[in-house]
C-alpha cells in the first residue's frame, strides 16, 4: 500500500520512462542487438509464457494502430498503453493544480481489489490470460 501522494507518483513517473526506454529500445534498435533483451526471464527459465509475455510487441502493434494483432497477442498492452499515456498527464495535471486526484483514484481501486469478488475476477483474468498465452505459444 502507498501511502503518499509524492511516492505514488514517483514510482508511476519512473516506471514510465522505463517503459518509455523500453518501446525505444524494441522500435528502433536492430532485433539482434536486442534479442536477449527481447526474451521474457521467466520464458527463458521455464520455457513457459508468462501472463505479461507479448506485453511490448502489443504495445508496439497498437502504436502502429494494429488494433487486432495486439489484442490477440496480449490484452494487457491496451491496459499498459492506457496507463503509460494518461497517468503523466494526470499527474501533470494534479501537479499544476495541486491537487490528488490520481492518488484518490489509486486508492479506490485498490480498496476496491481488496475485496473478494474483484480480487478473485481479476485473477482469473490474469489466469486466462496467461492459459491464452500458452496455448498460443508465445
Amino acid at each position: 500500500m502507498i501511502t503518499s501522494r509524492n511516492k505514488l507518483y514517483t514510482i508511476l513517473f519512473i516506471a514510465c520512462i522505463a517503459g518509455y526506454i523500453w518501446l525505444y529500445l524494441s522500435m528502433y534498435n536492430n532485433q539482434s542487438e536486442i534479442n536477449s533483451l527481447n526474451t521474457c526471464f521467466i520464458k527463458h527459465t521455464t520455457n513457459i509464457p508468462c501472463p505479461s509475455c507479448g506485453s511490448t510487441r502489443s504495445v508496439i502493434s497498437l502504436l502502429h494502430g494494429n488494433f487486432n494483432t495486439a489484442l490477440y497477442i496480449n490484452p494487457l498492452g491496451f491496459v499498459i498503453v492506457l496507463i503509460m499515456l494518461f497517468a503523466p498527464l494526470w499527474m501533470i495535471l494534479d501537479f499544476t493544480t495541486k491537487r490528488k486526484t490520481l492518488f484518490d483514484f489509486y486508492n479506490k481501486i485498490e480498496h476496491h481489489l481488496k475485496k473478494p469478488h474483484y480480487a478473485i475476477s481479476l485473477v482469473l483474468l490474469v489466469i486466462a490470460n496467461w492459459i491464452w498465452n500458452i496455448t498460443k505459444g508465445l
